[in-house]
């Protein structure tokens, strides 16, 4: 059947030229993703093959002032953290209570521990003292390198820096007693895979 215009003259629908598919490079496709959001995706595939149950933890807040411009919104003006936080992750995996921090830093050549708060000692230096799991999951920015430092290296370092010696962890430090693995695509970070190098299975 033809189609045409009020006018009398035919309707030809245009045709549009091919498009190639193209084919993604997963190389660059999370590029720009914090080290959160990488955990996150990583922890939600754990999830789903039934891994490990990894979560991230809430952090409290009170509410002191809301504002209610209108009916159907609010808007927070005052809060503030009810306690100080610990770390940013726990679970369990393969029997074991896993807690951990994630650390970012554009710093190349070592971690800077004033990344770390002295509450984030105490509670990993507990964790661990109950037979748990703690560590640091540390990104280094600029050099896209990934490194699982356990909280013996990471006590070790604090303790030093407290008795006046350096405020950082030197990458050669970290690649002598931290164990370095790289991003991949499913999980994106499979660092549960990396830490079997610290003995636990």
């Amino acid at each position: 059947m033809a189609i045409r215009y009020p006018g009398g003259k035919k309707y030809t629908p245009a045709v549009k030229p091919a498009v190639k598919s193209a084919k993604k490079d997963y190389s660059f496709s999370n590029r720009g993703k914090t080290l959160e959001d990488e955990l996150d995706e990583s922890n939600a595939y754990y999830l789903a093959n039934g891994i490990a149950v990894i979560h991230k933890k809430p952090v409290p807040v009170q509410i002191v002032k809301v504002d209610y411009p209108s009916r159907s919104a609010a808007v927070i003006r005052e809060a503030y953290f009810k306690t100080p936080s610990t770390t940013d992750y726990n679970g369990i995996y393969h029997g074991h209570h896993i807690d951990f921090d994630a650390k970012e830093t554009g710093v190349s050549s070592s971690f800077p521990l004033k990344n770390i708060h002295e509450h984030q000692i105490e509670h990993m230096r507990s964790v661990t003292d109950q037979g748990g799991i703690a560590f640091l999951i540390v990104k280094f920015t600029e050099t896209e390198r990934y490194f699982i430092v356990p909280f013996d290296l990471v006590d070790r370092a604090w303790k030093r820096m407290k008795d006046g010696g350096r405020k950082s962890i030197p990458v050669s430090e970290l690649e002598e007693g931290a164990v370095e693995f790289h991003a991949g695509f499913r999980p994106r970070l499979d660092y549960l895979g990396a830490i079997a190098k610290l003995g636990i299975s």
